[in-house]
């Protein structure tokens, strides 16, 4: 099992002790809510059931990929092999190396997209995409930090982060990205 698909199992294990109803009990509640799109499930699960956002859309799309066929069922390891595909297979490993220090800082929620996975508490982040065939990009959310020429500052990845690291191999997951990481983290 990857980092990711660890990360996903212990998020849902912690949803089922928060709310005190299994994940098959909160399946039959999203399911009888009779509501549709992904937006309004979470925003009633974060009403009825006072649970967190990243919670309520990891619930979400746990309820909705379960009992479904093809790309909505994709787990986040079928993601994952999808954005590092191809050529930029070797980048995974660099993306595996930031995975795995983040998981010791607590939860939070990892959402595999169509080119990059978006890290959330009870806001994105960071941003891991990779940029190039030899590099990934780190995108970080971080409010007052003066960009150095490590940490380029700026309108990232179209203004979803404040910030961005350039990664080109496990090595450059040092101490200095991680105390960012950290950072941006604790601001979430």
């Amino acid at each position: 099992m990857s980092d990711v698909a660890k990360a996903l199992a212990t998020q849902l294990a912690n949803i089922e002790k928060r709310t005190g109803r299994s994940l098959a009990e909160l399946a039959k509640f999203v399911e009888a809510s009779g509501l549709e799109k992904h937006g309004e499930l979470v925003a009633m699960l974060k009403k009825d059931l006072g649970m967190g956002h990243g919670d309520a859309n990891t619930l979400v799309h746990h309820v909705k990929s379960a009992g479904t066929p093809g790309p909505a069922a994709a787990s986040p390891d079928a993601a994952l092999e999808a954005i590092y595909a191809g050529p930029k297979a070797a980048l995974r490993q660099i993306h595996e190396a930031l995975m795995k220090e983040i998981g010791k800082f607590g939860d939070f929620e990892i959402a595999p997209k169509k080119t990059y996975v978006s890290l959330r508490r009870s806001k994105q982040f960071a941003i891991v995409q990779p940029a190039t065939r030899t590099r990934v990009d780190l995108g970080l959310n971080l409010k007052g930090a003066d960009p150095t020429e490590r940490l380029e500052g700026g309108d990232v990845f179209g203004g979803m982060c404040t910030h961005r690291v350039r990664l080109e191999s496990p090595a450059d997951v040092d101490a200095q990205v991680m105390s960012w990481l950290r950072q941006a983290y604790d601001q979430a």
